[in-house]
């Protein structure tokens, strides 16, 4: 989980690649569906931090994702 004071924009897409992969949130949702699952007090700083890298609330996660590997299983 992303720690308080720590807003880097590579630790919310490891965060939101973990969710995508345990089912709790789908690719194609919204990325402020990821406020349910990241505390409040630090949902202020997660979302600054995804406005200073040109990230919308309304974007998709799979767009906060980008550079996924994908794996022929």
């Amino acid at each position: 989980m992303v720690t308080s004071n720590q807003y880097d924009i590579n630790a919310i897409r490891k965060e939101a690649r973990q969710l995508v992969k345990r089912g709790i949130v789908s690719r194609k949702q919204p990325i402020y569906t990821l406020c349910q699952c990241i505390p409040a007090r630090e949902w202020i700083g997660v979302e600054c931090e995804l406005e200073r890298n040109d990230f919308l609330l309304r974007d998709r996660i799979i767009d906060l994702l980008s550079g996924e590997d994908w794996l022929d299983e």
